[in-house]
């Protein structure tokens, strides 16, 4: 074998070696390409919402009064409690009022008897008349004082209610069921309740309150303008919420709008019931609520885990048509149905986003994308 054929065997064999080495680092490459599942936005309507701040006040209140003069003799009830409508909660001393109702009833007995007489004689009056026995004087005079007892008894009548009123006044009951807070005033205390009405507490119908809070006059438009478009949100079941965890989830119904704006500020008053079975919820709690104000019929949703944040805002990673990782900024709203997120823009309907491995994509990486 000559010089020539030595070296070709050797170029030969050099060829072979370096072949399966260029092999092995094209499938090093290939194996490289990170798998990613990727999904295309939601196009659904959904329901437009923002949170307002607002308080809760009793659906009804009323000050406990006392309306008579005396000395209070005891109270009967604990501060905080619920109590039913008619419970005794205090009693002033009645003995003076009672006396008078005993007058009364005895000024009505009177009132009567004197009546009866009085018709009797009108009458034996009249009959003697048709035989000239008496003058007409005395006809007029005896109707005229039947006319007078008649209206004995209507005054009398009267006199005995009043004297009835004011002696129930001695005994003070709750207006209806509710929570009473504590008492103003101490056993034995004198009340001067007849000329002006003593406050002695308060008791809040809680069975139900409502959340007041109030609106922007442009947020209100918002809502006319869903409604002419044929949409009309709901707002009846508006999720609330509280600062602490409560026993059960609160919604409330809308059962107020303000008749108008109020100029200082430009907002809406607007007041929701609140049903509260537990008796848990208390007038003046803070709370927020969910108020739904207009329809978007096309709204882009995404996965609300496929969002990321950073000093710019909020992003997501999308994969172009040649599979390419893309940083996409973008705009975001509320979140629907727990998991997803409305997209304002940034976003198309056809653009597919990253849902996993987001911590090992980059911008320009090249990836196999996977559709979920």
């Amino acid at each position: 074998m000559g010089t020539k054929g030595i070296m070709l065997m050797a170029t030969v064999a050099a060829i072979v070696s370096v072949a399966p080495s260029c092999t092995k680092k094209k499938s090093s490459v290939a194996e490289e390409i990170l798998t990613v599942d990727v999904a295309t936005p939601i196009v659904d309507s959904v329901v437009l919402h923002k949170t307002y701040p607002g308080y809760l006040s009793s659906t009804q209140s009323v000050d406990i009064v006392a309306r008579v003069n005396g000395y209070l003799q005891s109270i009967q009830y604990t501060g905080g409690s619920h109590v039913p409508a008619g419970t005794v909660l205090f009693t002033i001393e009645s003995q003076s009022y009672a006396d008078a109702v005993k007058h009364a009833k005895a000024a009505l007995e009177t009132a009567k008897a004197t009546n009866v007489y009085a018709q009797q004689h009108y009458e034996a009056v009249k009959k003697a008349l048709e035989s000239d026995a008496v003058s007409k004087m005395e006809v007029i005079q005896a109707k005229s004082s039947y006319d007078e007892s008649v209206a004995q008894i209507a005054n009398a009548e009267a006199a005995l209610r009043s004297a009835t009123t004011t002696l129930g006044y001695c005994t003070v009951r709750a207006p209806f069921d509710g929570d009473i807070s504590d008492p103003t005033v101490d056993i034995g205390a004198y009340l001067a309740g007849a000329g002006s009405p003593v406050k002695l507490a308060t008791i809040y119908d809680n069975s139900s309150l409502k959340a007041v809070f109030s609106i922007e006059d442009s947020r209100y438009a918002e809502i006319l303008t869903d409604r002419h478009n044929g949409y009309g949100v709901d707002f009846r079941h508006m999720p609330v919420h509280f600062a602490d965890s409560l026993s059960r989830q609160y919604t409330a119904d809308l059962a107020y709008t303000a008749p108008d704006v109020d100029k200082s500020t430009g907002t809406l008053t607007l007041k929701a019931v609140i049903q509260n079975p537990d008796h848990e919820l208390k007038s003046g709690m803070y709370l927020t609520i969910d108020l739904p104000y207009a329809t978007d019929p096309e709204a882009i949703l995404v996965r609300d885990a496929s969002i990321a944040s950073d000093q710019r805002g909020k992003y997501m990673y999308t994969v172009s048509d040649s599979s390419t990782v893309v940083y996409t900024p973008v705009e975001t709203g509320e979140l629907v149905a727990d998991t997803l997120r409305i997209v304002k823009s940034g976003l198309r309907p056809s653009d597919r986003y990253v849902t996993s491995a987001l911590l090992k994509v980059r911008p320009g990486m090249k990836v196999k994308p996977v559709e979920h």
